[in-house]
C-alpha cells in the first residue's frame, strides 16, 4: 500500500502530531524528481508527502498544451504504479492553488476522485490545498467551507492557508511584514467557520513569519512559538486541546531550533521545494562543466554520448535530491517512522 489510503493518511497524520514529528511534503515536477523523492523517503524509512503545484502540473502537463488537470492526474496515475515498489508509504497532495485557479486545477482535481470514490475506489490525491491567503479572511474561509465539503465527500483532507506567507510561490506573491503573523483572532474565525473536524479535516499553514524561496539569515523572522498561542487560544473557546494540525510553508533555511519548536506545537507537514530543487539541479550543473566537451560538440567535435546521455546526469540530480529529503527526515524526526 505505497500510496496511503484516507484511513492510512489520517492515521499518518495522528502519529506525526502524536509523536511530534512532521512529514516532509516534497514538489515534483517530473518523474524524475518523483523517484528522487520516493528514493529519499525510502533511505530514511519515513512515510511522506508528494505534491504539485499548479506551475508543476502544468509543466507536467506538457508545454504544448500546459495543462494542468492534465498534469497532475497523469503524475498521480503514474506515482501510484511506480511508488509500489518502495517500501514506505506516500500521500498525494496539490500545493498552493489561489482563487483564480480553483476551476482550472483543484475543483476539477475533486470531481476526478468524486467520481472514484462514487466507485468504489480510493481519491486519487489524499489532499488538495486551497490558497486564500491573497483573499480577505472572509472571503477565503467562505470558500473554504465549500472545498471542505466536496472534499470531505470524496474522502479527501483540504489543506487552507488563512494568512500570508510572504516571498512568491508560482506567481502568488507577498510582502514580507508584520502582516506574515496570524492573530489568535484569525485562528478563532477559522475554527468557527470550518469546524475542528466535524465538518471535514483540515491542515492549517498559519503564518509565523514564512517566506517562500531563498533568503539570507536576518532577512526573516520566525516565531514558531506564536502556533502555541494559537491552539491555546482556540483550545480556551471550544474545549479541544492542541486543536490543529498545522503546516510549515517556506521551510527553506529554517535552523534546527526554529524547526523543533514547530514541532512541539502541532506541525505535521513541513513544506520542501527550493532546497530540493537546487539538490536535484547541482550534480547536473557539476556534470555540465566537469565534460563540458562531451556535452557540447565543440569545435566540430562529435560530443560524447556517455556524457550527454540524459541519464547519466539524470541519475545524479536523482541521487542528489534523494540525499536532501533524507536530510529533511532527520530534521523533521520522521526517520524511521514508517508504518509498518
Amino acid at each position: 500500500m505505497p500510496i496511503a489510503t484516507p484511513e492510512v493518511y489520517n492515521e499518518m497524520l495522528d502519529r506525526a502530531k502524536a509523536g511530534k514529528f512532521a512529514y516532509p511534503a516534497i514538489n515534483v515536477t517530473s518523474s524524475q524528481t518523483l523517484h528522487a523523492a520516493l528514493r529519499g523517503f525510502a533511505e530514511a524509512e519515513s512515510d511522506g508527502i508528494i505534491q504539485i503545484s499548479t506551475g508543476g502540473a502544468e509543466f507536467l502537463g506538457g508545454q504544448h498544451n500546459k495543462d494542468m488537470v492534465i498534469g497532475a492526474v497523469a503524475l498521480a496515475e503514474f506515482a501510484h504504479i511506480v511508488a509500489a515498489k518502495y517500501d514506505i508509504t506516500v500521500a498525494l497532495h496539490t500545493d498552493h492553488c489561489p482563487k483564480d485557479k480553483l476551476d482550472g486545477y483543484v475543483r476539477p482535481l475533486l470531481a476526478v476522485s468524486a467520481e472514484r470514490v462514487a466507485a468504489g475506489k480510493n481519491p486519487l490525491f489524499q489532499s488538495h490545498m486551497w490558497d486564500g491567503s491573497a483573499e480577505t479572511l472572509a472571503d477565503n474561509l467562505a470558500i473554504g467551507q465549500e472545498l471542505l465539503a466536496q472534499a470531505a465527500a470524496a474522502k479527501i483532507i483540504l489543506e487552507v492557508e488563512i494568512t500570508p506567507t510572504g516571498g512568491e510561490e508560482d506567481g502568488v506573491t507577498h510582502e514580507i511584514n508584520d502582516e506574515l503573523y496570524t492573530t489568535v483572532e484569525d485562528a478563532i474565525r477559522t475554527a468557527e467557520a470550518l469546524g475542528l473536524g466535524e465538518k471535514g479535516r483540515y491542515l492549517l499553514a498559519a503564518s509565523f513569519g514564512n517566506v517562500h524561496g531563498v533568503y539570507k539569515p536576518g532577512n526573516v523572522v520566525l516565531r514558531p512559538e506564536l502556533l502555541k498561542d494559537l491552539q491555546a487560544g482556540v483550545a480556551a473557546k471550544f474545549g479541544k486541546a492542541d486543536p490543529f494540525d498545522f503546516v510549515f510553508h517556506g521551510g527553506s533555511g529554517s535552523t534546527a531550533e526554529e524547526i523543533a519548536t514547530a514541532l512541539e506545537n502541532g506541525v505535521v507537514k513541513m513544506n520542501l521545494d527550493t532546497d530540493t530543487q537546487y539538490a536535484f539541479t547541482r550534480p547536473v550543473a557539476d556534470h555540465m562543466f566537469k565534460n563540458y566537451d562531451g556535452v557540447l560538440k565543440v569545435d566540430g567535435e562529435v560530443g560524447s554520448k556517455k556524457h550527454y546521455d540524459p541519464r547519466s546526469w539524470g541519475k545524479l540530480a536523482e541521487a542528489g535530491m534523494a540525499k536532501r529529503v533524507v536530510e529533511a527526515c532527520g530534521a523533521l524526526r520522521s526517520t524511521g517512522t514508517k508504518i509498518k
